[in-house]
Order: structure tokens, then sequence, then C-alpha cells
């Protein structure tokens, strides 16, 4: 069994894309179809850059959905592969939803930077951090999120691999977290260079305008199990995609369980799909000898 997963944000730089959109008429189109549903040239932003201007959330979301969706025309068009359960971190799960057939490429384009914007304004700029925590088990990172909180909110954000949580919060209760992580064993505790606190309660007003934009669009029956970051469970019934991706902006991505439940399913290979290669390091970390691969431009296609 075959599972493609996809990134979330951070996995962004300039130049991702091009090499597909020169060279498959298939990418090309979906770079198009992405312009003309936002209203911009976005695969200028992902071909040249500038990288401050991919780095805004509001900008990277749907520049990560678009690459990753137009690797994945790719990798359809010119091999036989097929998937048996998509998932994606974060973000990443509008990618597998457009995957799973569920949910039309143009609208996932349009929601995602919409989501991207709620983010960034849920907190203003500096009230807001995340960090992350290496080497120390995820009951006790519970345990002094509760104790650094205070008054305050910070919450383990992404399960991301055994010994690598990242925590989200009020920038002052997560540099408590940061010290008290320290104090208690901690390998590593560093802060992250990410514009806003996302997977914390602090971005549920986000979730809330997420809802009503999420209302407008019809979702189709699903073709694919998607593994959801809430529940770290396959869902098949579209009738609960939106509601799990409202809970999704403030809780936690349970990425690590996540991988676990497909290999439990039987998985036996993964294929990240989109730029860079953050989820395949993830999940040689979880399960050491599973193979994992990725497409993200010419060279990685040909090598698969």
């Amino acid at each position: 069994m075959l599972a493609f997963v996809f990134p979330g944000q951070g996995a962004q730089h300039a130049g991702m894309g091009k090499d597909l959109n020169d060279n498959f008429s298939v990418a090309r189109e979906l770079f198009e179809e992405a312009n003309d549903a936002l209203g911009f040239d976005l695969a200028k932003m992902c071909f040249e850059g500038p990288e401050e201007d991919l780095k805004l959330t509001a900008n990277t979301q749907p520049a990560i959905l678009t690459m990753s969706v137009a690797a994945l025309r790719v990798l359809e068009q010119e091999t036989e592969l097929r998937a048996n359960f998509v998932a994606g971190h974060s973000l990443g799960e509008y990618s597998a939803l457009v995957a799973s057939g569920t949910m039309a490429f143009a609208d996932a384009v349009r929601v995602v930077r919409q989501r991207g914007t709620f983010m960034q304004q849920a907190v203003p700029v500096g009230e807001g951090a995340m960090a992350a925590i290496l080497g120390v088990e995820a009951d006790l990172l519970e345990e002094i999120c509760v104790e650094a909180a205070g008054n305050q909110i910070v919450s383990p954000a992404n399960f991301n691999s055994p010994g690598q949580i990242v925590i989200a919060g009020h920038t002052a209760a997560v540099e408590r977290a940061i010290a008290l992580a320290k104090e208690k064993g901690a390998k590593k505790a560093m802060p992250l260079p990410v514009s806003a606190p996302f997977h914390c309660a602090l971005m549920t007003p986000a979730g809330e305008q997420l809802a009503e934009v999420l209302d407008s669009i019809t979702l189709a029956p699903m073709n694919i199990p998607v593994v959801t970051n809430v529940e770290a469970t396959a869902n098949s019934d579209n009738a609960r995609v939106k509601s799990l991706l409202v809970t999704q902006v403030s809780a936690p991505v349970r990425w690590d369980a996540s991988v676990r439940y497909m290999v439990e399913q039987g998985v036996e290979r993964f294929i990240e799909i989109g730029p860079g290669k953050v989820l395949c390091g993830l999940i040689k970390r979880i399960e050491r000898r599973m193979p994992v691969a990725n497409i993200e431009n010419l060279a990685s296609l040909k090598a698969l």
C-alpha cells in the first residue's frame, strides 16, 4: 500500500515548481488556474520570489498548495502510482483533500489564501510565538506547558515525530516553556521564525472566519481516504471535512500518530509531493525502515 503526503508551511522556496511548469503542460495549466482563481501572478512568485513575499502567510499557503498539486498532477500523468491514503501536514491537508477528489483545486487555493490571512490577523505580530522542543516526551511537555501558561496560552501545536514537538502560544508563555523544558532535560528548545502561533487556542477566531468561507464551497465524494491532522485516522466522509478543517486551525497537528496509523493500516511506502523533504525526514524518524521518496522537480521524478 502507498500513501501520498503533502508538506505544510515552511517548505516554500523561490524557484519551486518552475521546471515542472516548463516541462509539463499539466503543471502549467494548474499554475494558470491558480493565477486566475487568485487574481494575481502566483506562478511568478513561486518561480522568482522574492523570498520576503513568499514568506507572507497569505502567499505561502496558496503557493505551497499550488506547487504540491502541480507535482501531483505530473506524478499521476507520468506514472501508474496511485495512493491508498493521503495526508498533509497542517496546510498540506488541503493538498490531500484535492488529491482525494473532494475539494476542487480552484476552491482550495482561494480558501487557503484566506486561511493564511485569517491566521496572520488572529494575533498581532510579536504577541504570539512557536518553539521546537527536542528530546522531551509528550506527557512531560504537556505538564511544562500547563506550568508555563499562567494566565496566558501555550500548548503543543505539532506532534511531529518522537522527541520533536512544536509548541505555540503567547510569546512570554512560550519563552517560559522553553526555559522550563531546558530545566527538565530538553536536548534543544528554540524559538521558530514564524509569523504567528499556529495550531493553538489563539487561532480560534481564524477558525470561525474560515468556517464562513468553507460554507460557500461544495465538496464532492472522496475517492481516497484522508488521514486528518485532528484525529490521526482516515476520514472518507465529505460531510465531516469542513468541521475538521475548522478545528484543525487551533488543534495540534498529530503527524506522528497519523504516520503510525497509516503504517498500521498496511502502508509500505510514502511519497512526499511538493517542495522539500521535511515529511520524508519526519517519517524516517517515526518508522526508520520505511521507504520514502519525494517529488518536487524533474530530477526527483526521474529518480522515483
